[in-house]
């Protein structure tokens, strides 16, 4: 079928009449690229489906935030309503399934035919959502209410995706940082990746915009010198947050996590060296996740390179980071990472000498160089959270605590920070409720008021508004 490329339409509020849209979208039809070719017709009718327990609505808004890459929007309620006549529908042939696509933003396509690593990603989301309804949600087979169920869930997500490749070395960095970040950061994203690559290293981060799309540009380019013709581009992500950072085209291997929680287990599963870069209120999540998964004493001896940097300009972003986490966890979690600041060769030095500690340890251990079953994680950082205004309210965000427990606690605040930023539900849940109400110890709100004032005043929350508009209150208990 020929491609239709067609301008929406919208009214404008308060005018009473209806004005082109300043974007453009396409008509199409499409052909499955990689594993799933075929769909049973109970599959294709959960996919058709929009009532209760139907799978059309994520499909649909996955499959919208897959093609809406390279446009400037991370808010996933806006995406939604700007493509609200969007919709795309299962053909079932003969020969198997076409994608029948109405109203796809036109940035997808290059003169009519729809960029390949936008259309493996398409067809990615279909096998996510498809694998995830039918083989773990309700599976008496994977226990989901346990540790091991949910990290047995993980691992099965990311063989059925081919992710877990045996018999190759640790190879795989994981690189985190903000969407929102100016171009010298960006830049110097793309040099670390750079020097990663020419050492034959490969990249997996969040797949969006910004700190996630550098490290894979620079590492690409390297891996081009190197005559590595098999580099690694992997990108997890979840529908929660997929709106707000579609995928970059560079991504050659795509994962949708059913929520935040797998997905960010994911990374500690599959990754060998941690490079974190500067961000907002989500790379502050990851920091805490992975700080409060070290911070428990079963995990003590387990090596982790995990490597804090930036260009010179992110000093102080660093600095700030670094004092949070001593005033909220204390020296023992600033001992788990190393700063670098503008020095992206020691970075890949220092990661590749990690990655070596890591090979020899597993295999000290006979632990698989591919899945890092040994780190132990607990149910509480495992846990979907739903931040609702009463679930925030409700955090335990005090000292009378293990850290690693309050790790796992305040990342869940900075998650709901996340959700009300650029989340469709989490924006709604603002609109209705107004701001989230953050409480907790003094000693532990005053840091955490001043490091997320640091990110508003630094521009990281938010690309699609000028003005920040905080979605929480940060509310400090003094002692009675």
């Amino acid at each position: 079928m020929p491609f239709q490329l067609r301008a929406e339409e919208k009214l404008v509020p308060n005018a009473g009449t209806i004005q082109p849209m300043e974007y453009e979208v396409i008509d199409t039809q499409v052909s499955p690229t990689g594993r799933l070719e075929i769909l049973s017709r109970t599959e294709a009718a959960k996919l058709l489906d929009i009532g209760h327990g139907g799978l059309h609505q994520l499909y649909r808004d996955c499959s919208l935030a897959v093609l809406n890459c390279g446009n400037e929007l991370d808010d996933g309620k806006e995406l939604l309503e700007r493509y609200r006549d969007f919709d795309i529908r299962i053909m079932q042939r003969q020969r198997g399934i076409k994608l029948d696509i109405k109203g796809a933003p036109a940035s997808a396509f290059v003169d009519g035919k729809m960029i390949t690593g936008i259309r493996e990603h398409l067809f990615a989301v279909l096998r996510d959502v498809i694998y995830v309804s039918e083989e773990i949600r309700g599976n008496p087979r994977f226990a989901l209410d346990t540790s091991g169920g949910v990290t047995d869930a993980v691992f099965h997500i990311l063989r059925n995706a081919s992710v877990l490749q045996p018999r190759t070395d640790p190879n795989l960095v994981v690189c985190w940082g903000g969407h929102s970040v100016g171009r010298e950061e960006y830049e110097y994203t793309k040099v670390i990746g750079y020097q990663l690559g020419l050492r034959g290293l490969d990249i997996c981060t969040g797949c969006g915009p910004g700190a996630m799309k550098g490290p894979m540009k620079g590492a690409a380019i390297a891996h081009a010198k190197q005559r590595i013709g098999t580099g690694r581009y992997i990108g997890f992500t979840e529908p929660g947050i997929i709106a707000a950072e579609a995928p970059n085209p560079i991504v050659n291997e795509l994962v949708i996590f059913p929520d935040v929680e797998k997905r960010l287990e994911a990374f500690v599963r599959a990754g060998h060296g941690f490079v974190v870069f500067p961000g907002g209120a989500g790379t502050a999540e990851e920091i805490l996740y992975i700080l409060g998964v070290l911070l428990h004493p079963s995990n003590a001896d387990v090596p982790f390179p995990l490597v804090f940097t930036g260009p010179k300009s992110a000093e102080n972003y660093f600095r700030q980071i670094d004092q949070f986490v001593g005033a909220t966890l204390g020296v023992e979690a600033q001992r788990l990472y190393k700063i670098i600041i503008d020095d992206p060769v020691q970075v890949a030095r220092e990661i590749q000498a990690g990655i070596k500690l890591v090979r020899n340890f597993r295999k000290q251990q006979r632990d698989s160089y591919y899945f890092n079953s040994m780190l132990k994680i607990e149910h509480d950082f495992q846990r979907p959270f739903h931040p609702s205004h009463e679930n925030m309210r409700k955090l335990k965000l005090h000292r009378n605590q293990p850290r690693h427990t309050l790790a796992a606690n305040l990342r869940r605040a900075f998650s709901g920070v996340v959700a009300g930023n650029v989340k469709n539900e989490g924006i709604r849940e603002i609109e209705k409720h107004g701001s989230f109400e953050i409480q907790g110890d003094a000693a532990i709100m005053g840091p955490m008021d001043a490091l997320l004032a640091s990110f508003v005043a630094q521009q990281r929350m938010k690309l699609s508004s000028k003005k920040y508009n905080p979605c929480y209150r940060i509310v400090a208990e003094t002692a009675a």
